[in-house]
């Protein structure tokens, strides 16, 4: 996929020294979690109101996050059920540092499931 110049990003973040693993890395849970929070902002737009992550469907880190990268993230609604949502996530690095280039890193589908304020599945709505 190349980076969708045209589209908003759900979030934007930078990848920061605290964020690393034991080699200095950026760990891959740290992305998990920024690609699930993107993910839940579409669903949550979708469903007008709160949702909850069921399932990481699949989740492909595709080039590592480097330390001062800035992660831009887009997540786009592609299937809706009775209760549940399925959300398409795409995650670019770029890379300020010496020079620019963007970087695909990861790319995943999530399903998050909307709730009611008992925090019981509730119809998405057409």
């Amino acid at each position: 996929m190349d980076f969708p110049y045209d589209k908003q990003p759900a979030i934007r973040v930078f990848a920061m020294p605290t964020d690393t693993n034991a080699m200095g890395d950026i760990f891959g849970g740290w992305l998990m979690s920024q690609v699930d929070v993107a993910g839940s902002v579409a669903a949550f737009k979708r469903a007008n109101g709160r949702v909850v992550t069921v399932a990481v469907n699949e989740f492909r880190f595709l080039n590592p996050v480097f330390v001062g990268d800035l992660v831009s993230i887009y997540s786009e609604v592609t299937k809706v059920g009775n209760t549940s949502i399925q959300v398409t996530v795409h995650a670019f690095s770029e890379r300020i540092i010496d020079h620019f280039e963007t970087i695909h890193v990861a790319e995943a589908t999530l399903t998050y499931v909307a709730i009611d304020r008992n925090r019981r599945p509730r119809p998405v709505g057409k």
